[in-house]
């Protein structure tokens, strides 16, 4: 009988298809939301960073997480954790992230933020900077709701939650 060794390369390539449940074009890894993975024999812990606290989709995410790892039969138990610290900041989301978002009609977050506090999001449908807020509160907590004078879209964009020292 030969045993079947995980190694953590495996279950970063499953969680590549576990997309966000609310933004179906991009995955937990693309939005920078895993902390850590590791692999004790067949037993996998993934410590990951929610954009929220208090986003109603965690558990979602945990499930969907679990059962992507349990796809390789020689997984054992599988645990997910949401951290607390360190915060999770939107510079983690990758350049594929990005246009994942930008694929489903979000504007990514600003790299930074403007001396005064304020932040400018681009039009992700016509690339415009003719935009205005409408809304700082969007439909979920990390995102807010702007509208395009150039080609009058609405659209949503990821709040800018970045690292302060």
């Amino acid at each position: 009988m030969s045993t079947v060794l995980l190694n953590t390369e495996e279950i970063y390539k499953l969680l590549e298809d576990v997309k966000d449940p609310e933004i179906d074009t991009v995955s937990i890894l693309d939005l920078g939301m895993v902390e850590n993975v590791t692999v004790s024999g067949p037993d996998v812990s993934v410590k990951m960073l929610p954009t929220f606290l208090g986003c109603p989709a965690l558990s979602i995410i945990q499930k969907n997480v679990e059962t992507a790892i349990k796809q390789l039969s020689a997984v054992g138990n599988v645990s997910v954790e949401f951290l607390r610290s360190p915060s999770w900041t939107s510079d983690r989301i990758t350049e594929k992230g990005k246009a994942g978002l930008k694929v489903f009609g979000i504007s990514p977050p600003p790299r930074q933020m403007n001396k005064d506090g304020s932040w400018h999001i681009d039009c992700p449908y016509c690339e415009s900077t003719y935009v205005t807020m409408e809304n700082i509160f969007g439909p979920t907590a990390c995102r807010s709701i702007l509208y395009c004078k150039a080609c009058k879209n609405p659209f949503e964009a990821m709040k800018p939650m970045i690292k302060t020292i």
